[in-house]
């Protein structure tokens, strides 16, 4: 790691960054201010720990860099068959191109280190602070959470990282430190989430939303255990030969171990529980309408569903990338894939497609017949909910009312507009410049359905939920049905997220194995586009065959007009690479130069 990592002491203007213009006009002009001077002020001390919350990555902005800050960016969506990116210079296409590798890989390994030492300075000083005991423990719950949340940042990437409890002065011999082996590192990240949840109250009033609380931190813990348990931490005999230089092995090889899963399920029951008791809950709409009970998770802010999130402001960059080019300031540079749209169920809960087949160099439905899905014709009917107008192709009728809430697709309506992708249409390829929809969708889920970019402008403020409670269902079926099989409880919360959706239950019977997979299936449409997928893929190890693969759209160089059948024909967007050594990203080279005798790079980088 970078010796900047290990500094006890900030100068005077790094300190003073921390705080708003008028602190730093009000500061009398001294010498540098030390930690010993920060962490003698209560005021200092809490605009420090709100500093350490500054890090946390905006997840929302999936095509550029928030606020200039690499770390903050989001390829992981763009970077998995979610989506497809628009802009150019996203880096989720050095992802996809397979380009990537340890000397340009995004700086997650070094930004959140250096929060992570923040929050170590924080905890090590907080009982020099002038104030009562009871803000002191509250504020050391949010920093054991942060530190967690950091190291948890790390392990999605990196896998078996560097554990850091403390500080590291500048002149310790950082060359000793080491990577931890993956279930050490999930145990430290949870018993922190323990350590938060016993000094943190359930919920925060309104005036400290989006500071963290006991049910933010077990659910932390629920996501990890998860994690740890999954097969590409639990038995993965690709990576025997992974170990540190001392022959410690840093991924059990061996035969999973089932109990991982059983501890993942208690934690996610114990933290449904503990919700439950406080106030949260799945959200459902007023309206009782699916659609309403879906879409507004994100329309409705800080409802019973969210548990934890960061709030951006005017934020207003993932709304103007997710509009058509036919508002004004908008890009279109959102672009969900046709193999997600594929993966929607019907209305009645069927599949539409089965498989796929080679046909020239796309790949063409397999249908299910049964389904009653057809790509071959325009509907004369809207839908009865309204959830579609009359016209559209057929491929979009009688789809299930997520699909409706996610996808924004030619001649749907959106903000009082009729959406054109087709070639000639007011948001198609012809009447756009650099940036265009590439795939004929853009994403309706996440997008604040009030803004407006032409004037008069309106604009609420931004949020990304890290965590929500439909989240904890799923991690409870998972862990549940891969340590004891389709019982009860796997069905019952499963089958929850399904009513809420407006579909039936899943058939009685399943096999273990007939579960999983709609388990996952249900992961990919319940949590579409927050930053599950990308990781869900790898730690069940199916990356290999969902990302190494083509990519499709519809025909975005085609049509004449509204009725143009040649629109709606699938081409290839491009084809994505996947590699093994993919699975983990790369410590930055820098890092491992300057402890190679001890920092082992992830195999194959």
């Amino acid at each position: 790691m970078r010796l900047k990592i290990f500094k006890s002491v900030f100068p005077i203007l790094c300190v003073l960054a921390l705080f708003s213009c008028e602190d730093w006009l009000d500061k009398q002009p001294t010498g540098d201010m030390t930690l010993d001077d920060v962490f003698a002020d209560r005021i200092y001390t809490q605009r420090f720990l709100s500093n350490i919350y500054s890090r946390l990555p905006v997840e929302s902005d999936f095509a550029d860099i928030y606020q200039g800050i690499w770390f903050c960016g989001n390829p992981f969506v763009g970077g998995c068959d979610e989506m497809e990116i628009a802009f150019g210079g996203a880096y989720s296409h050095e992802i996809n191109q397979g380009s990537w590798n340890s000397t340009n890989v995004l700086p997650i390994w070094t930004e959140s280190y250096n929060a992570i030492r923040e929050c170590n300075i924080f905890l090590e000083r907080i009982n020099n602070v002038p104030t009562t005991q009871e803000e002191k423990d509250e504020w050391s719950g949010e920093a054991y959470f942060l530190r967690a949340f950091y190291h948890f940042m790390l392990m999605r990437t990196h896998g078996p990282i560097i554990i850091l409890d403390h500080t590291v002065k500048t002149d310790a011999d950082f060359k000793t430190y080491k990577r931890s082996p993956i279930q050490k590192v999930a145990s430290f990240i949870a018993a922190d989430c323990d350590r938060a949840a016993g000094l943190l109250e359930p919920k925060k009033g309104a005036t400290e939303y989006g500071r963290a609380t006991s049910i933010a931190a077990l659910a932390l813990k629920s996501r990890v255990l998860l994690y740890a348990a999954s097969p590409l931490y639990n038995g993965n005999s690709d990576y025997a030969g992974f170990k540190n230089p001392d022959g410690e092995q840093l991924i059990p090889s061996g035969e999973p171990d089932l109990s991982l899963w059983q501890k993942a399920a208690d934690a996610a029951l114990f933290c449904m529980e503990e919700a439950k008791k406080n106030g949260y809950g799945l959200y459902y709409s007023s309206t009782g309408d699916p659609y309403d009970n879906y879409a507004d998770v994100w329309q409705v802010h800080y409802n019973e569903e969210w548990i934890f999130w960061r709030q951006c402001g005017d934020f207003r960059h993932p709304d103007q990338c997710a509009d058509p080019i036919s508002f004004r300031n908008s890009a279109s540079i959102i672009n969900p894939t046709q193999e997600i749209v594929d993966a929607y169920e019907m209305a009645d809960g069927s599949t539409p497609i089965v498989g796929y087949q080679l046909d020239g160099d796309v790949y063409k439905p397999i249908i299910n017949q049964e389904s009653g899905y057809s790509e071959d014709h325009f509907v004369t009917e809207p839908h009865p909910q309204g959830y579609h107008p009359a016209g559209v192709w057929s491929m979009y009728a009688n789809r299930e009312p997520r699909f409706y809430a996610s996808i924004n697709f030619c001649l749907q309506e959106w903000k009082e507009s009729t959406l054109q992708f087709y070639y000639s249409g007011k948001d198609g390829k012809s009447r756009a410049g650099s940036d265009y929809c590439k795939t004929g969708y853009l994403m309706r889920k996440l997008v604040d359905a009030s803004y407006r970019s032409s004037p008069p402008v309106q604009v609420r403020n931004h949020h990304w939920v890290y965590f929500r409670v439909g989240e904890l269902y799923l991690n409870y079926a998972e862990a549940l049905n891969e340590a004891q099989g389709p019982v009860a409880d796997v069905y019952t919360y499963v089958n929850e997220i399904r009513k809420r959706a407006g579909l039936p239950d899943l058939p009685d019977g399943l096999s273990k194995e007939e579960m999983r997979a709609k388990i996952h299936h249900e992961r990919r449409i319940e949590l579409a586009f927050e930053t599950h997928r990308f990781f869900d893929v790898r730690r069940w190890k199916e990356a290999e065959n969902t990302e190494n693969r083509q990519i499709h759209s519809m025909n975005i160089y085609a049509g004449a007009n509204a009725t143009d059948p040649a629109y709606y024909e699938r081409k290839k967007v491009e084809d994505r690479v996947f590699e093994r050594k993919h699975y983990l990203f790369p410590i930055p080279q820098d890092e491992i130069n300057m402890n190679i005798d001890n920092l082992v790079q992830n195999p194959d980088w």
